[in-house]
């Protein structure tokens, strides 16, 4: 009978604190609009930039991700109102409509023209260097050892326990003369407790391409984060010289 007692004694002491848990706010709050409300208000003249293909060097990261985060970087520079972007991703597409226009197969007098390919002035590079959807956390993070309290608190708290880590190496090239102007690393961490609260907690900011998995989860905070942190000191560090369109 002690035992029984006991037992739901625990049993009840583990419950309260799940229940306690699951109210646990997001740790890291952070904007949905990267390039807007970091920045202050900004409609003076722009730098004219190109996004290369991100370099993915961290293990847990793939090419997919790279270029989701790509996709978010550009949005996100574009957003901030400080920059042209040029997009050379889809120059092959561009350069066969301009065929098509200049070949007369096309109707007279439309499509796009030839020699208005605009160029950019800067070319933003980063390589994936970490990433860590689940740094720490999990069933081990709680509760380890054995036992009952690691095979029931663990089972209720320690898989719901997250934090996420990126960094990204970002670097400004000069186009005319490949000179790097400006280096360094930005990353993003958070954590908190999974749970349904975290639902439309970004808003519509969307992840980008290879990424939705982990859309409501610690990481996806911590790619925000670094997103945000990227447009931030691409914006500092670029001279005002190239601000000129």
């Amino acid at each position: 009978m002690k035992r029984i007692l006991g037992f739901l004694s625990l049993s009840l002491g583990i419950i309260s604190l799940y229940g306690c848990a699951t109210l646990t706010q997001p740790t890291a709050q952070v904007d949905t609009t990267a390039g807007v409300s970091p920045l202050p208000p900004y409609s003076g003249p722009k730098a004219r930039i190109a996004v290369a293909d991100f370099d993915v060097k961290a293990a847990k990261a793939t090419f997919e991700i790279g270029s989701g985060l790509r996709e978010m970087l550009v949005t996100a520079l574009i957003n901030s109102n400080r920059f042209s972007v040029v997009e050379r991703q889809v120059l092959s597409a561009v350069m066969q409509e301009q065929e098509l226009s200049a070949s007369g197969a096309a109707q007279p007098g439309s499509g796009p023209q030839r020699g208005k390919i605009k160029t950019a002035d800067l070319i933003i590079t980063a390589a994936v260097t970490e990433f860590e959807p689940q740094a720490s956390g999990g069933a081990a993070g709680i509760g380890g050892g054995g036992g009952v309290g690691s095979g029931i608190l663990g089972g209720l708290l320690g898989a719901a326990l997250n934090k996420a880590h990126m960094a990204l190496d970002i670097r400004v090239v000069d186009a005319s003369t490949s000179e790097v102007l400006a280096a360094t690393r930005v990353q993003g961490q958070a954590s908190d407790i999974a749970g349904g609260f975290m639902t439309g907690f970004f808003g519509g900011w969307a992840l980008g391409g290879g990424l939705s998995a982990y859309a409501n989860t610690p990481m996806e905070k911590a790619i925000r984060i670094c997103i945000i942190e990227a447009v931030r000191y691409i914006s500092q560090v670029i001279p005002q010289s190239y601000y000129k369109y």
